[in-house]
């Protein structure tokens, strides 16, 4: 199966073609530090040919849910290395997946600070988790354009940071209505300046932020997932194939590593501008490797494969629940299944206490 096949992503050649998706879990201190057992919960699955850490906030400003990690300190770069190493003791590779909220935070998780946009448009219908509950959504701050600016830098940083802290390369987190994703897309972004208005304003913070980090960390180091059919967060875009296809065709000439695209399931009553396949209508452009993520199993990850786009399936929740899947689809042995009550914050328990096979 190609599943199992070897292939190089980056600089790296994987043992095989399956990757750990990121996935927030929140496990944390509220200094933004990984601890002990983040350090064994990657480590339990690094048979994955390549680990995407969850999203990792690139300054305190970036921070929007509670207990999430960052890598804008030295405490948190030093704890990040352990995991690393060990990570990489245990033959994987592991890519850090940067991350800014913008308008998916709170006040009450920011020390009182709202939460900062490309336009004054608060997310509605849906709330936030925070430590006193959950809460509606404010209506968050536009950034200014030197805020802009400031955050592309930090976004630089973080990627360096990332390299120190023993990661092998960096994924920035440009989908599922984070602030990258809000930039976007026309339904948050209402700015009439450089970054916003036409397809190519509104895909310019983006690039910016792809530029930066190639520069700060070299060739074939640095990648971008991406969910151009996600509505989550309010997140609509009126013409997402050109959008999206302006947008990778600028990737192109860029050294990335691989694009990773969402191919998330939407309402099409409600979209018919939406393509009915994210992988075959975008991952076609890409002439870097394409990682497929969303709801495959062993047998339609295998078929996706098999089609040619892309060259790597990336799996969530199944890698949760099962931190040796490699092993479990190669036996086609049955698969654990994931405790949704303990997916984010709380302890050891529904983290690092998932049974391998024959345990």
């Amino acid at each position: 199966m190609k599943l199992f096949e070897q292939i190089k992503i980056g600089n790296a050649i994987l043992s095989n073609s399956m990757a750990m998706a990121p996935m927030t879990r929140s496990r944390a201190n509220l200094e933004g530090v990984v601890g002990e057992s983040t350090v064994l919960y990657y480590t339990q699955r690094a048979s994955a040919g390549l680990i995407i850490s969850e999203a990792i906030n690139i300054s305190k400003q970036a921070t929007g849910s509670p207990l999430t990690p960052g890598l804008y300190t030295q405490e948190q770069i030093i704890a990040w290395k352990k995991v690393t190493q060990a990570v990489h003791e245990k033959g994987s590779t592991m890519y850090a997946q940067l991350w800014h909220t913008g308008r998916v935070g709170h006040s009450l998780v920011k020390n009182g600070e709202l939460p900062v946009a490309p336009s004054a448009i608060g997310i509605q219908g849906q709330q936030h988790f925070t430590m006193e509950g959950m809460k509606d959504y404010e209506t968050p701050r536009a950034l200014t354009i030197e805020e802009i600016k400031q955050i592309v830098q930090d976004f630089k940083q973080a990627a360096a940071n990332a390299i120190e802290a023993g990661f092998d390369g960096i994924e920035l987190h440009a989908a599922f209505g984070y602030l990258p994703n809000q930039f976007l897309a026309d339904s948050s972004n209402h700015r009439n300046d450089a970054y916003g208005g036409s397809i190519d304003y509104r895909n310019r913070f983006v690039l910016e932020v792809m530029q930066e980090i190639v520069s700060a960390i070299g060739e074939n180091k640095a990648a971008i997932r991406l969910s151009p059919t996600s509505t989550y967060n309010n997140m609509t875009h009126q013409q997402p194939v050109e959008q999206f296809t302006s947008l990778i065709e600028h990737l192109n000439t860029l050294p990335l590593s691989y694009i990773h695209l969402m191919n998330v399931p939407f309402p099409a009553d409600k979209f018919p501008q939406y393509p009915a396949d994210t992988i075959e209508t975008f991952g076609k452009i890409s002439k870097h490797p394409v990682i497929a993520n969303c709801g495959y199993t062993r047998e339609t990850g295998e078929t996706e494969l098999q089609k040619g786009i892309a060259k790597m399936i990336s799996y969530g929740t199944l890698f949760l629940a099962n931190p040796d899947l490699p092993k479990r689809f190669e036996l086609k042995a049955e698969l654990n299944q994931a405790d949704r009550a303990t997916m984010y914050g709380g302890k050891d328990q529904g983290y690092i206490d998932y049974p391998f096979l024959n345990n």
